[in-house]
């Protein structure tokens, strides 16, 4: 009887980590639905409010208040002391003198979104927030990163120019625990949820979505991935309609992995901008593997997405001479890869190693994804033959 009694309470307890991905979930829903309301304003009266960042790309306002807003959810949820998180954006542009209406714009921004707390879940804050605390909110995002404790990582609005010109795009954030990540959700406000509509151009379903009416599988919609280490699973929800609340576990579906694993019939995600990856190299690859399906052209994270859910067998990334990469551009989309049955390596076949800062030190060539150990190992072997000549 004592031992019925244990099991029914050991049943009884949370999952490690249910909280947190919980809380995560309604924070990155809340930052997409941020976004949309962004690009639909910005394409409305024009992108004049793009600032330009050190490494050239775009940040918008989107950037800026998304960071604010996640990082008073995650504050408000487990406490701000017990909250550290490393994020992309940097709070100095704000800060400058010449940087005043576009604060405002920020300010205005976030306050609109936390207005709307209650409908995931959430209590709005006592007061509308003033320029005082977006600036705190957006600075307390400087994690000092190690081997141990845990930390999120938030990259606000990854491909930025998918922003802009209305293509795929990701609200990413990943919470990692002595130097692996934990947890990962992928907030893809215009990927749609249905596979069919990939081979439509973004602006043409744009167009139809204006004049189609959204139900909670529609595809216009985007969605929102994620998945905890140890489950087994991965889970995609749509984002959520303005006129619902948002209910936890909502009408999520679990993803697979593709069972592709013969590479003439796989399908490989290649990047829409040349800048960061040698696209030479990698379409060389491909080819050299058999692959001869039409690559799937999309930025930023939501490559991750599509080896997820089984819309892709293979995303590669090779960062040309003096690039690095970043740990937000990657925590989240490990872990949701791997519960969803598939690999992601290095391109010596070593696991990513996220205790090292900002960046992923150490990194053997590139980084692999693959919907399963076969295909996996066999990009290895090719990338192997093939190094000599590639000039990376």
């Amino acid at each position: 009887m004592e031992s019925q009694n244990k099991l029914l309470l050991a049943s009884a307890e949370p999952e490690e980590y249910s909280k947190e991905l919980e809380v995560a979930v309604r924070a990155v829903q809340m930052a997409c639905m941020l976004c949309q309301r962004v690009q639909e304003s910005l394409v409305s009266n024009g992108n004049d409010q793009f600032q330009s960042k050190d490494d050239n790309s775009l940040v918008t306002i989107a950037d800026w208040s998304v960071q604010a807003t996640v990082s008073w959810v995650l504050s408000q949820s487990f406490g701000s002391k017990n909250v550290s998180i490393v994020a992309e954006k940097d709070v100095r542009a704000l800060s400058k003198a010449d940087a005043g209406e576009l604060l405002e714009a920020v300010v205005k921004t976030v306050n609109e979104c936390l207005a709307e707390a209650p409908r995931f879940g959430l209590k709005i804050p006592v007061m509308a927030f003033g320029t005082t605390e977006v600036l705190e909110a957006i600075s307390g995002c400087n994690s000092t990163r190690g081997p141990t404790g845990r930390f999120w990582v938030l990259n606000p609005v990854d491909g930025t120019l998918g922003f802009v010109h209305g293509d795929p795009y990701a609200v990413v954030l990943a919470l990692i625990e002595d130097g692996e990540p934990v947890l990962g959700v992928l907030g893809c406000p215009n990927y749609p949820m249905k596979k069919e509509w990939l081979s439509f151009q973004n602006g043409y379903r744009r167009i139809i979505s204006k004049l189609t009416q959204p139900t909670p599988e529609s595809w216009d919609k985007g969605c929102v991935i994620y998945a905890r280490r140890g489950s087994g699973k991965a889970w995609m929800q749509p984002l959520l309609h303005r006129e619902k609340k948002f209910v936890w576990p909502n009408t999520g579906r679990p993803i697979h992995v593709s069972s592709i694993d013969n590479p003439s019939l796989a399908t490989f995600c290649e990047a829409v901008e040349k800048s960061n990856s040698s696209h030479s190299f990698t379409s060389g690859l491909a080819h050299s593997v058999g692959l001869r399906n039409q690559p799937l052209h999309v930025n930023s994270m939501v490559k991750y997405a599509a080896i997820a859910r089984g819309d892709a067998e293979i995303f590669m990334k090779f960062a040309r001479a003096g690039n690095k990469e970043k740990i937000w551009d990657h925590a989240a989309g490990v872990v949701i890869i791997q519960e969803a049955g598939g690999v992601v390596t290095d391109a010596g076949g070593h696991p990513l190693d996220f205790s090292k800062g900002s960046y992923l030190e150490g990194l053997d060539r590139g980084i692999i994804a693959c919907a399963g150990v076969k295909l996996h190992d066999k990009i290895i072997r090719a990338i192997d033959a093939s190094w000599g000549s590639s000039c990376l």
